[in-house]
C-alpha cells in the first residue's frame, strides 16, 4: 500500500468525528431514557435464537457501551489509532474498513456463543437423562465462568454438594435441571455491546501500516513498537478467550475484528486496491 496518496492531515478527520458524535449521543440516550426504554435490549446484539434478537443489532451494537469507562477507552483508542489511518486512506475507505471489522467481530462472537451454548445444552440434556453428581460437576468445570457470575451460584454449589451426599435426591435433581435451564437462557439472552471489535481492527491496521511507531503505554516506562504491541495484544485476547479470563469481555469479538481487518488489508494489498471510492 506504499503508493497510497497521503491527503492533508487532520487531528479529527470527518469519519472519526462522526463516529465519536454518534457513539456519544447513543451513550447519553441510554442514560437519559434508561427508566423509559432499555436501549441495551433494543440495540445490543443478542444471539439469534434469543427473543430479544432483531435484524438491526449487528449494526447498532457497535454504538452501544456498558459504561463510561467502556466508551471512553474505545473512543480514545479509535481517535488515537484511527486518525493516521483515515488521513492515509480517506474517509470512505476507513469507514468501510471499520464496519467490516465490526460486522466480522460480532460474527465471530456469535459463533463462539453458539458453540458454547450448544455444549451447555448437550451437557444439560445428558444430566437430565442420567442425573449424577459427577455430571453436574463436569458442567461446573466447563462453565464455572458463567455459573459463578450468575445469581444461582450458591444454589448450584449447594445442590452439587447435596447430590454427592444423596445422589438420588429428587428435589436436588429438579433444582439442578431448573438452574441449568436458566443458565442456557442467561447465555442466550445477554447482549453484546461496544465498538471494541471494530476498534481492534483499526488497531491491527495501525500495527500493519505503522509497524515501527513507538507507543508509550501507561505504567510501562519503555516504548514498544506498534507491531509488537498488536501481536502481544492479539495473543492475550486468544488466551483470554479460551481461558475465559474476564468472562464479561467479548474476547472473540476482539479477535474477529482483528482477523477481518487482516483479511481485508491482505486482500487490498494483493489486488493493489490502494484507494476506495
Amino acid at each position: 500500500m506504499n503508493d497510497t496518496r497521503y491527503s492533508r492531515p487532520s487531528l479529527l478527520p470527518p469519519g472519526i468525528k462522526n463516529l465519536l458524535i454518534i457513539n456519544g449521543i447513543v451513550f447519553l440516550a441510554t442514560i437519559m431514557f434508561k427508566n423509559k426504554i432499555d436501549l441495551d435490549h433494543l440495540l445490543g446484539m443478542f444471539y439469534w435464537t434469543s427473543p430479544y434478537f432483531h435484524w438491526w443489532q449487528p449494526l447498532t451494537h457497535m454504538f452501544m457501551h456498558a459504561n463510561f469507562e467502556h466508551i471512553l477507552l474505545n473512543m480514545y483508542a479509535l481517535w488515537m489509532f484511527g486518525t493516521m489511518i483515515e488521513n492515509l486512506w480517506g474517509t470512505k475507505r476507513f469507514l468501510f474498513f471499520y464496519f467490516v471489522c465490526g460486522f466480522g467481530a460480532i460474527a465471530c462472537q456469535m459463533l463462539s456463543t453458539g458453540y458454547e451454548l450448544h455444549q451447555l445444552q448437550h451437557m444439560s440434556a445428558q444430566f437430565a437423562l442420567t442425573p449424577t453428581p459427577e455430571g453436574l460437576k463436569n458442567i461446573y468445570d466447563h462453565f464455572a465462568f458463567l455459573i459463578d457470575e450468575s445469581s444461582a451460584a450458591e444454589a448450584y454449589q449447594a445442590i452439587m454438594k447435596q447430590l454427592f451426599t444423596h445422589p438420588h435426591d429428587a428435589d436436588a435433581i429438579n433444582g439442578a435441571n431448573q438452574i441449568l435451564s436458566g443458565l442456557q437462557q442467561l447465555y442466550r439472552d445477554v447482549p453484546t455491546v461496544g465498538a471494541s471489535g471494530a476498534v481492534m481492527g483499526v488497531l491491527l491496521a495501525f500495527g500493519m501500516l505503522f509497524p515501527n511507531t513507538s507507543l508509550y503505554l501507561m505504567f510501562v516506562p519503555i516504548p514498544i513498537k506498534a507491531k509488537y504491541f498488536v501481536a502481544g495484544y492479539a495473543l492475550f485476547e486468544l488466551y483470554a478467550g479460551f481461558s475465559h479470563t474476564e468472562s464479561n469481555v467479548a474476547h472473540f469479538a476482539h479477535l474477529g475484528g482483528m482477523l477481518f481487518g487482516l483479511i481485508l488489508i491482505l486482500y487490498w494489498n494483493k489486488t493493489k486496491r490502494n484507494s476506495f471510492y
